[in-house]
């Protein structure tokens, strides 16, 4: 069985309040895009004793034990009978990018893993189940654009508003720690919901809607931030770095022409 598990951008992102259990609560909209890793795996024979993971494309720098591929599997196992896989994982979502590409391939394995097992998961029981692997994960098992509240469990889909509009990802090949980051922010109550701020022409989101990482982010890698100058310079509509970065998009109503000296960044370009 191969599955293709794609990718999201955060539009917007607001850090709201600390949280006594250690996390954050946020604001922000997932919005998918057409990047995608390939996940693909077979039963193995009878003789084996564990899963066996092979990984290839872009190097995400963990082994195996520490792949959210893995670990959702062994969570599955804790209530549902699955025999042991043979997976291979091909890496085309950068890692520590903003993309929600571990999350989204952990989750893309429980689903086809439900269909095929016939394990009768509901995809609210999914939605809990995978909380407990990422923050961001219940949103992929039914990845359409949604309002995220919460730690970015509580979703709330809305209306696709940017059918038609061209995206372009840019990536430096930069890893940001999530929890660096986090420790980094100032968490702040806006002063105006996301869900109304993306009614208005995406030509006026950049002075409305931002993402409450970049300050820190852009000064400890100043390159990230040219980056999304450069998308602008480029005739972007609106560009903003994607959740904890590194990576940076820019949205334009038909296809760009980009300056040369972003062109090697490009991880991704399509029609939303």
């Amino acid at each position: 069985m191969i599955t293709f598990p794609k990718a999201k951008i955060n539009i917007g992102l607001k850090i709201t309040s600390r949280r006594s259990d250690g996390y954050h609560d946020i604001e922000t909209i997932f919005y998918p895009v057409g990047l995608s890793d390939a996940l693909e795996y077979v039963v193995s024979g009878l003789s084996a004793k564990d899963d066996e993971l092979v990984v290839t494309g872009l190097n995400i720098g963990t082994n195996a034990e520490n792949n959210l591929v893995i670990k959702a599997v062994r969570k599955l196992r804790e209530k549902y009978t699955v025999p042991f896989l043979k997976i291979h994982l091909h890496k085309v979502i950068p890692s520590g990018a903003g993309l929600g590409g571990g999350s989204s391939d952990a989750v893309a394995l429980l689903k086809v893993l439900t269909r095929c097992f016939r394990l009768g998961i509901t995809e609210t029981e999914l939605r809990d189940l995978t909380l407990g692997l990422g923050s961001d994960c219940p949103f992929f098992v039914d990845p359409v654009p949604s309002l995220a509240t919460g730690r970015g469990e509580i979703l709330k889909p809305v209306k696709p508003f940017l059918t038609g509009y061209h995206i372009v990802l840019l990536n430096p090949g930069i890893n940001i720690s999530t929890r660096d980051v986090y420790l980094n922010c100032r968490p702040a109550h806006p002063k105006e919901s996301l869900e109304t701020l993306i009614q208005k022409d995406p030509c006026e989101w950049k002075e409305t809607i931002n993402n409450d990482f970049e300050d820190y982010i852009f000064a400890l890698h100043p390159q990230i931030g040219e980056l999304k100058n450069t998308l602008y310079s480029s005739e972007a509509i609106y560009s903003s770095m994607s959740g904890s970065g590194s990576t940076v998009y820019g949205i334009f109503r038909s296809k760009p022409e980009l300056a040369a000296s972003i062109k090697d960044f490009v991880i991704y370009e399509g029609v939303l």
